[in-house]
């Protein structure tokens, strides 16, 4: 065969080559929302990524993992006519969406994932903008930090400069605690303690130790029943500060970014669960308030 004539036939064998590989790669990424979803119903379980050590929504105690969402992640499966396999896991040193990336769009590297929705998602705007892989949907609750305070040993608390000389709390890592050190132009920061967990920091309030702490509302709310304190003694309060969400902010979950057949079911179930008051009924079982998103 001519040499000209055999390269040239070769250059075209190539180039068809890569019109098929195009095509192929334009078939499967037309396909995944309906393949995945038919998969998904196929095997009968709705993979749920949930985040380890977050009480009240979700927490291993005595060796059984529960909390909010866990129970939400059951009660989404059973709408949807499937059950729930949880993925439990540790948040990313690169922050959420590094867990975006572990958990939803592409899984861990050591071959943990991804799950079909993650939970507890924030839901917003610059976020959403900034996670282009996945869909963030569905709020399910707003939270927001409020400052937790002994009403017998401080009056009336309306801005940060009321804490001063009080010796205060918040969660290691925390918003909170960045919003306490931060407080009163910085003239907390002597008095604030700070510890591993939110619940350390409330048992130290509610046994007088601390006469305020920065927590979370659920983390309050579920405290407070979980610990048995009279409510009546203890104070929320939310502070403005720099350092946090003025409105506090939505948790929603999140699917990967062509799985809009997925994110309907699962906003569709969500709906039916608020309007039937299951929704409501699994956060009052945890003593927390349902704030509408």
């Amino acid at each position: 065969m001519n040499p000209r004539f055999r390269w040239a036939a070769a250059r075209v064998l190539r180039r068809l080559a890569s019109l098929l590989l195009a095509a192929a790669a334009m078939v499967s990424s037309a396909a995944p929302a309906h393949a995945d979803m038919a998969k998904i119903r196929q095997s009968g379980a709705l993979k749920v990524a949930l985040y380890k050590g977050l009480p009240p929504f979700s927490d291993n105690v005595g060796g059984q993992f529960s909390g909010i969402d866990v129970a939400l992640a059951n009660a989404l499966g059973k709408q949807m006519g499937l059950s729930a396999s949880l993925l439990p896991f540790d948040a990313d040193d690169d922050g959420m969406s590094g867990d975006l990336r572990n958990m939803v769009w592409k899984g861990h590297y050591l071959g943990y994932g991804p799950a079909d929705v993650m939970l507890h998602v924030p839901v917003d705007p610059n976020f959403i903008r900034q996670n282009g892989q996945v869909l963030i949907f569905a709020p399910y609750l707003r939270e927001a930090y409020v400052l937790v305070y002994d009403s017998d040993r401080i009056g009336k608390v309306s801005s940060f400069e009321d804490l001063a000389g009080q010796a205060t709390g918040a969660e290691q890592g925390s918003g909170g605690a960045s919003a306490l050190l931060a407080g009163a132009n910085g003239g907390l920061r002597d008095k604030v303690k700070i510890y591993p967990e939110a619940n350390e920091a409330l048992r130290a309030l509610f046994s007088g130790q601390i006469a305020a702490a920065m927590v979370t509302r659920a983390q309050y709310e579920n405290a407070l029943k979980t610990q048995n304190q009279p409510a009546t003694r203890f104070v929320a309060t939310e502070l403005q500060s720099p350092l946090l969400p003025p409105r506090g902010w939505a948790i929603g979950m999140a699917v990967k970014a062509d799985q809009r057949e997925l994110a309907q079911a699962l906003e569709s179930a969500l709906n039916a669960l608020l309007a039937s008051g299951e929704l409501q009924r699994i956060f009052a079982q945890y003593g927390v308030s349902m704030v509408a998103p």
